[in-house]
């Protein structure tokens, strides 16, 4: 998956929280959030609080999604409230497909 098709994919599952996203996916369009505030907070600062609120919804989707690839359930995103959980996440974002896990992050036996 290249640049434009992960941003097109987490657009068009814009609010779809069932499912999984691959690595590529997810990092690709980690980048293209980042740049898109960096571009919009250079402009003003009303088009950086637009544009943060605007991707709120996609990035969280995209990262339950990247979490059921890997096995976990996307309730694991509230880590990012205390500190140090988003090093806990950051370490099974990276992490490859789970083979054994199904589309909503259970393992299977």
């Amino acid at each position: 998956m290249n640049f434009g098709q992960a941003i097109s994919t987490c657009l068009s599952h814009y609010a779809t929280f069932s499912g999984r996203a691959s690595r590529p996916e997810f990092w690709w369009f980690t980048l293209f959030q980042i740049l898109a505030l960096a571009v919009a907070g250079m402009v003003s600062e009303t088009l950086y609080g637009l544009a943060a609120l605007g991707l709120l919804l996609p990035m969280l989707a995209v990262g339950t999604r990247r979490l059921h690839d890997v096995g976990r359930s996307g309730w694991w995103q509230l880590l990012m409230f205390t500190g140090i959980g988003y090093f806990v996440l950051l370490y099974w974002w990276v992490q490859p497909t789970a083979d054994d896990a199904d589309s909503y992050g259970t393992r299977l036996m």
